[in-house]
């Protein structure tokens, strides 16, 4: 009896002790896991990422593409695109740039996320350069240009559910970074 129920404990402790290994690791491989799947697909606004143009021929079909720049309220920047919106070629390069400022008199880090919507056509809208995921720091009053560039794939057309968009928008925000904010003293607050 005492056999059969240590063999059962033990059992048990193995199932979680694997059930617990199993939740760690999917904890940390659900975001790259995530990312990727949402670059492949352009799942949630993702664009894909490429550093090469279509070999196809630019197509005489124009697609409007707006742009769009937000600041989260605790970054004290200024933030705007150089051109509000541009007709494309479809397949053709174009490079645009934003342009932030730091308005505050203290130097400051900010980080950018992206998104493109309509979240059907963020699939086709491929970045060739950009400056999204990267810490930008500026010193009082000091400003910066950040480059864009990308394309839309022509494939967009033959999409039977995107191919009846006439516009997409790429919108931008820089949020504090992180590594901006003072590090705690942990030892002393406890």
């Amino acid at each position: 009896m005492k056999e059969s129920k240590l063999a059962s404990n033990r059992k048990i402790a193995g199932v979680a002790f694997s059930t617990a290994a199993l939740m760690l690791v999917l904890a940390f491989g659900f975001v790259p896991l995530y990312d990727i799947f949402c670059d492949i697909t352009g799942f949630a606004g993702t664009p894909k990422i490429s550093k090469k143009l279509p070999t196809k021929e630019f197509f005489s079909e124009k697609i409007k593409i707006r742009f769009d720049a937000n600041v989260d309220k605790e970054l004290f920047w200024k933030f705007k695109p150089d051109v509000r919106e541009i007709d494309a070629y479809l397949g053709q390069q174009f490079t645009i740039s934003y342009v932030a400022k730091n308005m505050s008199k203290n130097k400051s880090m900010g980080i950018s996320s992206f998104n493109v919507t309509p979240n059907k056509a963020a699939q086709y809208f491929t970045k060739i350069e950009c400056f999204c995921f990267q810490e930008q720091l500026l010193e009082p009053g000091e400003s910066m240009s950040m480059p864009v560039t990308f394309y839309v794939d022509p494939e967009i057309i033959n999409d039977k559910y995107a191919k009846e968009v006439k516009t997409i928008t790429l919108s931008y925000t820089f949020f504090k970074s992180l590594d901006d904010i003072p590090e705690i003293d942990l030892e002393k607050d406890i």
